[in-house]
């Protein structure tokens, strides 16, 4: 068995984060490495180690992402803001397990990177 990521152990329980939403389906938690006022992580419950290793079985999940996106942004008053998925190192993926970066709060260039 993998060893559990750190958002498997925040899911559990087992590292403390500030949850700022939760469905059945996600979390969304701060990023600590935030590159803009507001940088939020949208993580799923299900572990799938990165977008290009996601099944068709997964696209109800991948679409159920992005609306918790739309609403921790509603939420939050945002009107403006970007979604990243880093998939692989090169990437810029640091964690194995999907998840979706929501940036807001200042202009985002482009292209990005």
């Amino acid at each position: 068995m993998e060893d559990k990521t750190i958002f498997e152990k925040i899911i559990d329980g087992e590292v403390p984060s500030e949850i700022l939403y939760e469905d059945a389906i996600a979390i969304v938690i701060r990023d600590i490495d935030p590159q803009a006022p507001t940088h939020a992580l949208i993580v799923p419950k299900k572990r799938i180690s990165r977008i290009a290793e996601a099944e068709e079985e997964d696209a109800v999940l991948l679409g159920k992402l992005l609306l918790a996106a739309k609403k921790f942004a509603k939420a939050n008053g945002l009107d403006s803001f970007r979604l990243v998925i880093n998939s692989g190192h090169q990437a810029g993926e640091t964690v194995p397990h999907l998840h979706i970066h929501l940036l807001a709060g200042r202009p985002m260039a482009w292209p990005p990177g």
